[in-house]
């Protein structure tokens, strides 16, 4: 590798370093969640914030998003929010004579989808093709969204009043699901006796859309030893004959984990992906996009039933050596 290509990638590394950091301003003693936001991020995938509320889920998305720079527009979503209010919607323009197209806030870099559960699943179904093609189709026309573009979604546990469960065909739609928690003991206390009210502020810009395309073609840069994938391809199968899954992880989820293991090695200063890459991502990248086998009538399967049953199938997969 030449002396420029090296200097490059320190330069990169860096600004990945200093990106955690500015997102870590806003959210503290949480550097899991951190990581795995970057990890959707860097492998073009979308993150999926679920946790109480108060914990802050909305204050991840909104560090983040302030952090990489681009346009960003959040949406709150509700029971009577429209597909047109994300999309956008044609009005006549009595100037011009004409139907004129109101682009709605997808068309932005960073969507921040706050409590994506409150909306029907018609409005939430409008974020499909965005999310899987980079587009949308409206007026029977099909038009790109922003690169690069990156959905952060929140919502609340599926047993709070007033949601509606995400389908699996939604769900599939985001590389990554990050449970937050409640802070340190010693982050909480210095929260409550603070003055602060908005910690968001603090962080600076970091990236901008170019950079982060730059960044992003990196990731197909890191390299993938054939008995890793094969141990990934375990993983994947492994759910599949798990006996308290109904249905297990598909291509596309071994995809994608695929995926994110390179962005982990790159966020963590390498180019080449390990064992621990893929066992560390199973988990977060898989449980969300799993059935469990059936329950009693009206029985709601909580996140921890799904990551218990995905981690049991890690478990059952020899790490490579």
């Amino acid at each position: 590798m030449s002396s420029t290509a090296v200097a490059l990638d320190s330069a990169r590394l860096e600004k990945l370093t200093e990106l955690r950091r500015a997102v870590e301003l806003a959210l503290e003693g949480k550097p899991e969640a951190v990581e795995l936001a970057l990890v959707a991020l860097f492998g073009r995938g979308h993150v999926l914030i679920e946790d109480v509320p108060g914990v802050g889920k909305t204050t991840l998305a909104r560090a983040l998003a302030k952090a990489i720079g681009g346009q960003m527009r959040r949406v709150q979503f509700t029971s009577d929010l429209l597909p047109s209010d994300v999309l956008g919607v044609s009005v006549y323009d009595q100037r011009l004579s004409d139907f004129v197209l109101r682009k709605g806030p997808i068309f932005s870099n960073v969507l921040l989808a706050d409590e994506i559960n409150r909306a029907s699943p018609r409005t939430q179904s409008a974020l499909l093709e965005a999310m899987n093609d980079g587009q949308v189709s409206l007026d029977g026309k099909t038009l790109p969204l922003p690169d690069p573009f990156f959905v952060i979604a929140t919502q609340n546990p599926q047993d709070f009043a007033g949601t509606f469960p995400l389908p699996e065909s939604q769900l599939d739609r985001f590389m990554v699901r990050i449970s937050i928690g409640y802070p340190p003991t010693h982050v909480e206390t210095r929260l409550l006796l603070g003055t602060e009210s908005d910690r968001v502020a603090r962080v600076p810009v970091v990236l901008n859309p170019e950079s982060l395309i730059d960044l992003q073609a990196d990731v197909d840069r890191v390299s993938f030893d054939p008995a890793l994938a094969n141990y990934l391809h375990a993983i994947v199968v492994a759910t599949r004959s798990t006996p308290t899954l109904a249905l297990g992880a598909s291509t596309r989820a071994g995809m994608n984990l695929s995926r994110a293991a390179r962005a982990r090695a790159l966020l963590r200063g390498r180019h080449y992906v390990i064992a621990d890459d893929v066992h560390a991502l199973a988990v977060p990248l898989l449980s969300h996009r799993v059935r469990l086998a059936a329950h009693a009538e009206g029985y709601v399967p909580s996140r921890e039933e799904s990551e218990a049953a995905v981690r049991d199938a890690v478990a059952r997969v020899p790490v490579p050596l």
